[in-house]
């Protein structure tokens, strides 16, 4: 009885919990006017509401400005902060214990902190309205730090050791040794990068002004509070599924990576 109950409530939160999204997926491919109740089975299936999405707004390149620049944050992330998490927690120095906690100390800065002297670096570098400035300056992170400075701690000391005595540099070592086998934490780092990538709004809309530079969450944004979309839920709602469904597959292909890297880090 205790299990049947506790399978019931597990049933009910997630009822709970999916039925906005598939509530929303329903009101993209239904008529406007149907909008509005708690039903999610559309009487009818259309979809204009994407048709309009597609005709008023640059999506497709706004898609394809999204996917560069987070797979490229992503990338410069995995490589960048994987030396400097094995810098920390795997090699002897001077002054390494400050640094980590550094780093610490950044996670408990609120963003907002460093927008205007992160902007006044991008204006003296002429890199307003690029890539340069959705890329560099996101391409070393603390919380992916912490991660995988946790991950190479687990890796036994005389794995290391040997690859030292057969010659390998601290660079192989990482690339060739510590790489292969942390994979979970790689994956994890890199789906939480790229989630984080592709859903920041605040950033693009500082620095970006050129609709061909445009994110598709800054562009998904500006078109639904800018009054481009009309007041037209429906439409809202396509251009907000289409910002969701790649990380909804990225982390549908990742989550059993994501998971385990979790539980073997210890951290939540």
């Amino acid at each position: 009885m205790k299990k049947v109950i506790f399978y019931l409530s597990l049933l009910v939160w997630t009822i709970l919990f999916i039925y906005p999204f598939l509530w929303m997926l329903s009101a993209t491919i239904r008529p406007e006017q149907e909008i509005g109740g708690f039903n999610i089975i559309p009487s009818q299936i259309t979809f204009e509401s994407y048709a309009q999405v597609f005709a008023k707004i640059p999506i497709v390149r706004a898609f394809f400005n999204s996917l560069f620049v987070a797979l490229t944050v992503t990338t410069g992330t995995l490589f960048l902060c994987s030396m400097i998490g094995y810098a920390i927690g795997r090699l002897q120095f001077l002054g390494r214990d400050i640094i980590f906690y550094l780093v610490l100390i950044t996670m408990m800065l609120p963003l907002q902190i460093i927008l205007i002297p992160l902007y006044i670096l991008m204006v003296k570098l002429s890199w307003v309205n690029s890539y340069y400035s959705l890329i560099v300056p996101w391409t070393v992170s603390a919380i992916a730090i912490v991660m995988l400075r946790q991950y190479f701690q687990s890796i036994p000391r005389a794995l290391i050791d040997a690859a030292r005595i057969d010659g390998c540099s601290e660079l192989r070592i990482i690339f060739h040794i510590v790489w292969p086998i942390s994979v979970p934490a790689l994956i994890t780092v890199g789906i939480i990068t790229f989630m984080t990538t592709w859903n920041e709004v605040l950033w693009p809309l500082i620095v970006i002004r050129e609709h061909n530079l445009m994110t598709m969450p800054q562009l998904v944004t500006i078109f639904a509070v800018g009054g481009q979309a009309e007041s037209l839920l429906g439409v809202q709602l396509a251009a907000a599924t289409l910002l969701a469904l790649p990380v909804i597959i990225a982390y549908t292909f990742f989550q059993k990576y994501f998971i385990e890297s979790m539980a073997t880090s210890g951290l939540k």
